[in-house]
């Protein structure tokens, strides 16, 4: 069986060509927004939403053809919200995965509807009856997605991030924000795998608690990261949440409380996959994945 370092990079090379074929080719007159986009997308990244919707389908012989597209779907919300991300009005980010980020390389227009144009096509391809057959299916898909990068997921986690000063010293809150900005995708991703592949409630809840505890250590990691990362190795800048003053549980809890907190939820993560034996192994690897990064 390959380690879980190569076969997220199998995996990853396949949703990169998935995601060379779905976008649009550069051509006509809205060429630079076409090239920002392949530009925002294809520019690397590990592909990690996907391959848990994908690992997570594979538990039930999901149709791999859904998986595949609808994988592609969150990357593109993934990306988006990157894109939007790193502009001047938010964290004012001037690399990404080892590169300029997009207002850089191109500017901020196009970078905020490069991120638009993303996230519409999106929905555009879950809705396509190549994603699906069956259209309740793909309705499903669709509610689930935007709910998970909608105002109570992603956008709203990140606008509790853009007021940090309004849950300063609040961990729940924080935990909050940090479940909806990160978790929420996680958690969409590896649910929308169990549900591509029609499994019983059982199992979809056991993988959701897994997702959940997934989501906050990799949020966990990226803070860590953060104070302690070297940027050649993280692809951004690192130390920016002290220097923005903003607060994360790392932040909350100190280094060395963060880093026990970060080894008691990877356990747990763990122990949710107990149900399927090891027939998981694969996602059970995926979270020494995320905590290896390195601090």
């Amino acid at each position: 069986m390959q380690t879980i370092d190569a076969r997220l990079r199998t995996t990853a090379d396949r949703f990169n060509a998935a995601l060379d074929a779905l976008l649009p080719p550069v051509q006509g007159h809205e060429a630079r927004l076409l090239e920002a986009m392949r530009y925002a997308a294809l520019g690397g990244g590990k592909r990690l939403r996907p391959f848990l919707m994908l690992e997570a389908g594979r538990l039930f012989d999901a149709d791999e053809t859904a998986l595949v597209r609808a994988g592609v779907a969150v990357e593109l919300i993934h990306t988006y919200s990157l894109v939007h991300d790193d502009l001047p009005c938010m964290d004012d980010d001037d690399l990404r995965r080892g590169q300029p980020t997009v207002h850089k390389q191109f500017d901020e227009t196009t970078a905020v509807l490069a991120g638009d144009a993303l996230q519409t096509l999106a929905f555009e391809i879950l809705a396509d009856p190549a994603t699906h057959s069956d259209p309740q299916m793909r309705c499903l898909l669709i509610a689930g997605l935007a709910k998970a990068s909608g105002p109570h997921g992603m956008v709203g986690g990140q606008m509790i991030d853009m007021q940090g000063e309004t849950v300063a010293g609040d961990t729940s809150a924080v935990a909050r924000m940090n479940r909806l900005k990160t978790g929420a995708l996680i958690s969409w991703s590896v649910d929308a795998g169990a549900l591509i592949g029609c499994a019983q409630e059982d199992a979809r809840h056991a993988l959701a608690r897994y997702a959940t505890d997934l989501g906050v250590v990799f949020q966990m990691v990226d803070d860590l990261l953060d104070v302690a990362g070297e940027e050649a190795r993280v692809g951004k800048a690192v130390a920016k949440d002290a220097i923005a003053g903003k607060v994360n549980l790392v932040s909350l809890l100190g280094v060395d409380a963060a880093k026990l907190r970060v080894k008691l939820l990877a356990e747990q993560a763990r122990k949710h996959l107990a149900i399927f034996g090891p027939r998981a192994r694969v996602l059970s690897d995926t979270v020494d994945f995320v905590l290896d990064r390195r601090y």
